[in-house]
C-alpha cells in the first residue's frame, strides 16, 4: 500500500466492454476527491470504441475530458496521468511504483482472461498483475453476460489471486432519477472497497 502522506494513488483501466458511463462516473468521483492524489488512467484501443459509440468522442485526444463531460463534469484536472496501454515500461507495471490498488471497469471477457492466466502482454495486463503480487487490492468490474464456463472459471482464477470480482450490476432499490445516477451509485460501491467511502453513496436503512 502506499505510505505516501500526499494522498491515494491508484489506477483505473477502461477496457473493450459496453459501460462507458460507469467509467465516467468513477473517474468523475475520483478527481473530485481531496484524498486521491493521483489517477493513472488506461484505455485499451477497444474501449475507445465503445466511447464513441456510446458517448460520441472519437480517438485518445481529450478521452478523460470526453468521459466526466458525458456525466455533466468539467475538464479534468492534472491528477489524472493518462498512459498508453502499449506503454508497458511505464511506472504502473513495477511493483515498486506506490500504489494503493486497480479498478479496471468495465472489465471484458478477454481483459479478464488475460489477468486470469497471468499473460502481461498490454500495460493494462501487466499493471492487474503487479497489483496481484504485491497484494494490493484489484477490482475487476465484469461486463458480460451470459457467462459461459470459461467467464466463470476465469473469475474463479482472478478471485483465488486476490481480486474482487465485482460485475457491472446497477442497483434499482433507491429508484435512481436517470442513468446518470444509476453509474455514480455503482462507482461509489467500487471506491468503498478500495477504502474510498463517498459521503452520497446511498445507503439502505431499516423500514426503507
Amino acid at each position: 500500500m502506499n505510505q505516501s502522506t500526499q494522498g491515494r494513488i491508484l489506477t483505473v483501466a477502461m477496457t473493450g466492454a459496453s459501460g462507458a458511463l460507469f467509467t465516467a462516473a468513477l473517474l468523475k468521483l475520483l478527481d473530485a476527491d481531496v484524498r486521491v492524489e493521483t489517477i493513472h488512467f488506461i484505455a485499451s484501443d477497444h474501449a475507445l470504441r465503445v466511447v464513441g459509440e456510446e458517448l460520441a468522442p472519437t480517438g485518445r485526444s481529450g478521452l478523460v475530458d470526453a468521459l466526466l463531460q458525458a456525466v455533466g463534469g468539467g475538464p479534468a484536472s492534472s491528477k489524472i496521468k493518462t498512459v498508453r496501454n502499449d506503454d508497458i515500461g511505464a511506472a504502473v507495471a513495477s511493483g515498486s511504483h506506490p500504489s494503493d490498488g486497480m479498478i479496471v471497469l468495465p472489465c471484458s471477457m478477454g481483459t479478464l482472461a488475460s489477468i486470469s492466466n497471468g499473460l502481461a502482454s498490454r500495460l493494462i495486463d501487466r499493471a492487474a498483475d503487479v497489483t496481484l503480487k504485491e497484494r494490493r487490492p484489484l477490482i475487476l468490474c465484469v461486463r458480460e453476460t451470459p457467462f459461459n464456463r470459461i467467464h466463470l472459471r476465469n473469475m474463479s482464477l482472478a478471485a483465488d489471486a486476490g481480486a474482487t470480482i465485482f460485475p457491472v450490476i446497477p442497483a434499482m432499490y433507491f429508484r435512481p432519477p436517470g442513468l446518470e445516477e444509476i453509474a455514480r451509485q455503482f462507482a461509489c460501491r467500487v471506491l468503498a472497497h478500495v477504502g474510498l467511502q463517498q459521503a452520497e453513496a446511498y445507503q439502505w436503512k431499516s423500514g426503507e
